[in-house]
């Protein structure tokens, strides 16, 4: 691919570094040595960390380093150059009394030890640094887990974009900002990369699932270290990240709300990555809806779980994604279109989710009793769901306070599922997705249904599990998908930092030190696993990897959201009022007509 297309309008001429890392390289030029080598000496490392050298299994989709130059030299907006963000790099056995941007961190929050580390997190800040991987020398990301006694890693030692989200948060809330800032930018070159399935290539924007950094042998005793994005090829399923763009661009949010370095989303080559990831998601296609329609396995969820069609949890980030890109493009020719698209989108999305996903005792008693196969433009039961899709252990489950409700998982013609999806729900209140009365509403069901949703370690990622036909049929009979395990019913302790954000939003904070509290009894003697079994989450999880990254950046940052929660206003939504004034058109008596949504405000956003 040609590096012109970031470039967009800057007459530079690209630096050989860039010249090279957008250069594809032949796999024969490195087809040399198959066998696996290591090479401490040659590449710098994290803590004790030594870097395995291997051969790249596919290097169309590389991109290479050289030395002599960064990324930073090369792009310039309005023909001055952007000074990059310096940001001092804080040693492993510095202590989290540092001073960020001037300001003395150091509080005591309520419930806690106060700001100094207890033993659990200064060994979590440990194995979090450890797991840090350097390119050039420089941090680019941390790898998925790091168990010193796991001898097949599978691809848990990559780098993963959804997976990096909460270790990129902890360092920028203590203020190391350089390795998100590198991570930004070299996930950017690899979205150009041209990706390959069976002959066959997605829209151009997608951004890899997940990178590696691999040291190959050139000539003599020279090697060279290159990164090998995974857009899905290799993944199990060959399933698309369809998230990892979207967490990017709410990652890029973060960092510039936190570091206070606006100039980084402004540079031309970031600009461009937004549109990109942007006008993929809002092409042109045959639905109806303006929901995201995606395949299953498109997300932390990536294996079969009957959550194909339009899930929340891609919904949440979707429309996370499109209010960051609203806030980051900048206002001129060639984006005041995409930007009053995703105005359009904005408005649309809110209404339908809030519409037509949400679900309280009132809302299934309604659904309980439709009628079907309406043929009108003003038909109640506009999906056509039938009643008897409103399973008993959901009409068992859901409480009488008419303070309490939620977003169901997954909506489409013919098709509720009633399953309740933590992130999904928990995303929708910190983007304010859900009305202010919704948010409350569904920490108040998560707090009644304590028992189920967070049991002996927080939190479920689904509840309830697919047990028996279900599961069969559902999944396939996924071994490792089997009732209360992994992603079926399973405990993720990485939903922690979510969990807290939320519940800092809505002024709840105890309830976020209560789970929190709880975790941090067992997290740490039980070597940080990635997720837990059972259907209270009693038992570590049966093919659970052991010290895995986001389980304990999840917790770091919700530590510091806690004794910091004023930091945690960067990090959510407000309800946009401009949205709700936004017309939308919706079916009436007298056919297709603009509306003031007054109708619509009254009904769901008391």
């Amino acid at each position: 691919m040609n590096a012109i297309t970031f470039l967009g309008n800057s007459t530079m001429r690209p630096s050989r570094c860039i010249l090279r890392a957008f250069t594809r390289i032949s796999p024969s030029q490195y087809m040399r040595d198959t066998t696996v080598r290591s090479y401490p000496s040659r590449f710098s490392s994290c803590g004790n960390q030594t870097q395995v050298v291997s051969e790249a299994r596919n290097l169309s989709a590389s991109t290479t380093c050289a030395n002599d130059t960064t990324l930073d030299q090369i792009y310039t907006k309005n023909d001055v150059n952007v000074k990059p963000l310096a940001v001092k790099r804080l040693n492993g056995d510095e202590k989290d009394e540092e001073m960020i941007n001037g300001d003395d961190k150091s509080v005591n929050g309520d419930g806690f030890e106060g700001a100094k580390n207890n033993e659990a997190e200064e060994e979590a800040w440990r194995l979090l640094r450890e797991s840090v991987v350097t390119y050039c020398d420089s941090p680019v990301g941390t790898m998925a887990a790091k168990d010193p006694t796991d001898i097949t890693p599978s691809n848990y030692d990559q780098v993963f974009v959804r997976d990096f989200v909460p270790s990129a948060l902890a360092f920028l809330l203590k203020g190391e900002g350089e390795i998100v800032r590198n991570f930004l930018l070299h996930t950017l070159q690899l979205q150009s990369w041209e990706k390959t399935v069976d002959c066959y290539s997605p829209g151009q924007g997608l951004m890899p699932a997940s990178f590696k950094v691999r040291t190959l042998p050139l000539e003599e005793d020279k090697f060279e270290e290159v990164l090998d994005p995974d857009f899905g090829e290799a993944a199990i399923g060959r399933v698309a990240p369809v998230d990892s763009g979207l967490w990017w661009i709410i990652l890029l949010r973060a960092y510039g709300k936190i570091t206070g370095d606006y100039s980084l989303q402004e540079r031309i080559d970031v600009q461009t990555g937004i549109k990109m990831i942007a006008n993929l998601c809002l092409a042109d296609g045959f639905d109806m809806f303006p929901t995201l329609l995606v395949t299953d396995g498109s997300c932390m969820i990536d294996r079969r779980m009957g959550i194909h069609g339009h899930p929340l949890e891609i919904q949440a980030l979707f429309y996370s994604a499109l209010r960051s890109s609203r806030e980051m493009l900048t206002v001129n020719d060639s984006s005041k279109n995409i930007i009053k698209t995703i105005g359009n989108r904005l408005s649309a999305l809110s209404f339908h989710i809030r519409e037509n996903y949400w679900v309280d005792k009132s809302k299934i008693n309604e659904i309980y009793r439709y009628k079907t196969e309406e043929y009108s433009m003003d038909a109640t039961n506009k999906f056509n769901i039938y009643p008897e899709q409103v399973s008993p252990w959901l009409m068992d489950w859901v409480p009488e306070s008419p303070d309490t409700g939620f977003l169901i998982g997954n909506l489409q013609p013919a098709h509720m599922d009633f399953r309740f999806f933590t992130l999904g729900n928990l995303w929708s209140i910190i983007s304010s997705l859900t009305t202010p009365k919704q948010n409350q509403a569904i920490l108040n069901l998560m707090e009644e249904k304590w028992d189920d949703l967070v049991g002996h370690m927080p939190l479920k990622i689904c509840f309830p599990a697919l047990e028996s036909s279900e599961w069969h049929i559902i999944t396939g009979s996924d071994p490792k998908n089997t009732p209360w395990s992994y992603h079926n019913g399973g405990s993720w302790p990485t939903l922690l930092w979510q969990f807290t954000l939320a519940c800092i939003k809505m002024g709840r904070p105890e309830l976020a030190e209560r789970a929190v509290n709880l975790a941090e009894k067992r997290l740490q003697a039980d070597r940080w696993p990635e997720y837990y079994d059972t259907r209270h989450g009693k038992f570590i999880g049966k093919q659970s990897r052991l010290y895995q990254t986001w389980t304990m950046a999840g917790f770091l940052t919700s530590k510091h959201l806690l004794q910091n929660p004023e930091i945690a206003s960067s990090l959510f939504w407000g309800e946009d009022f401009e949205l709700l004034e936004t017309c939308v058109c919706v079916l009436t008596k007298s056919g297709r007509k603009k509306c003031s949504r007054a109708a619509a405000k009254s009904q769901i956003l008391i």
